[in-house]
């Protein structure tokens, strides 16, 4: 092998770059070229290629979001757009593809692999819903960007004896949600996984002043039914029964941005040293990920044929600890 590619596709995730850089110095190690690939799968079909040295990935590892650029393509779930992609790759003598990304961009890994391209993924995604990573790139700093934004609204909720809402991310997995109002001291947690009416929500929040707190916090995914639109809504037009209001946070796009912890680079780097390291073994059609606290490797068909579960179980722990 002497040729081979790396890009980052779907939701940025803070380490994206970290995972780019380990690629592109390993592979320069075993003396092959490397080149990036701008905007993800469309830069695939655009034929968007740059080479990469040691230089260029240089000063990028303390960088959220990705050098790279990414981004969803529509086109490339077609068979005419992977067929361009393919065309592309090996016009430009491009043997073996890298792949950074979620469930999505894994999905297109695996329609490559199919046709015969040699290809990793890596597991990068803040919402932590890849099946095949017990942990993704992108999740841990999201989470502590989450929790410093929990930590600030609970020294005015305290100051004005207010009851704050925050909207975290992560589609319809719930993850961030649940780890964020754990370690944030929530008094009540809302996910897609189990569903919390607005009237548990309300008698959760209620439960906390009636215990002597001086402050109630609720951590909502925006993925759940009753996301934060839904329950300000609710709470709005119930507000002379409940009794109080609820004063709205959403977080979004903020959760991905900023410079990737510790973790996240370790991470980050591992995952794609060890994506090198499996095309030197050409043992290909595979993610790189973290189970059992080590670098690991799942067929890329399991990956996306495959659910990964939100342990439920941490909830009740979640309700023990809010008391």
């Amino acid at each position: 092998m002497k040729r081979i590619a790396v890009l980052t596709s779907g939701g940025d995730a803070a380490g994206m770059n970290a995972a780019v850089r380990a690629v592109v110095r390993t592979g320069l190690d075993n003396g092959w070229e490397l080149y990036g690939v701008r905007c993800g799968y469309a830069g695939l079909i655009a034929g968007d290629f740059l080479p990469l040295g040691a230089r260029d990935v240089g000063g990028i590892i303390q960088l959220g979001g990705t050098m790279l650029r990414s981004g969803r393509c529509l086109d490339f779930k077609t068979e005419p757009g992977r067929n361009e992609a393919l065309r592309n790759l090996s016009e430009n003598q491009i043997e073996a593809l890298v792949v950074i990304g979620g469930d999505g961009s894994q999905t297109g890994a695996h329609l490559l692999s199919q046709a015969g391209l040699p290809v990793i993924g890596v597991a990068s995604t803040i919402d932590n819903d890849l099946y095949g990573s017990e942990i993704t790139i992108g999740v841990d700093t999201a989470l502590n960007i989450a929790l410093e934004s929990i930590d600030r609204l609970k020294v005015t909720a305290s100051s004005h004896k207010r009851a704050f809402l925050v909207e975290v991310m992560g589609r319809k997995c719930g993850y961030l949600a649940l780890i964020a109002g754990i370690t944030g001291g929530a008094e009540v947690i809302v996910i897609p996984e189990f569903e919390t009416s607005p009237e548990e929500v309300a008698a959760e929040l209620r439960g906390a002043y009636e215990r002597g707190k001086a402050h109630a916090i609720a951590v909502v995914a925006e993925g759940a039914r009753y996301n934060a639109r839904a329950l300000s809504d609710y709470f709005q037009v119930h507000k002379e029964r409940l009794g109080f209001e609820l004063r709205v946070t959403t977080l979004g796009h903020v959760q991905r941005g900023g410079a990737p912890g510790a973790f996240d680079r370790l991470l980050a780097t591992r995952l794609g040293v060890a994506a090198v390291r499996q095309l030197e073994k050409k043992e290909y059609g595979v993610l790189v990920g973290l189970l059992d606290g080590e670098v690991a490797t799942t067929r890329l068909d399991e990956v996306i044929s495959n659910k990964k579960l939100l342990d439920l179980k941490l909830l009740e722990t979640a309700r023990i600890l809010a008391r």
